[in-house]
């Protein structure tokens, strides 16, 4: 059975867990909309670590995994501390 780390609740079956999607930077509400469409709908799928958002759905816990795309293993989970990713 794959598990998942939360960082509240520790080890847990994957089936308890929704994934949020990447954590992306998101441009300033005031530029135009190229920059927006850019931001939201083009979208590296370079093989490597990247941040995503999983969301620990009994206890309703929302977090931040640092998981290898290529190898789908997951290095670190945290909550996230709030400011820009």
């Amino acid at each position: 059975m794959k598990t998942l780390t939360c960082p509240v609740n520790g080890p847990r079956p994957l089936s308890e867990f929704f994934y949020g999607g990447a954590l992306r930077l998101m441009p300033d509400p005031s530029v135009d909309d190229a920059l927006w469409a850019d931001a939201v709908f083009n979208r590296a799928g370079i093989p490597g670590t990247r941040r995503e958002w999983w969301c620990h759905i009994p206890s309703y816990t929302w977090f931040i995994a640092e998981r290898d795309t290529a190898t789908d293993v997951v290095t670190a989970t945290y909550l996230f501390q709030g400011g820009a990713p």
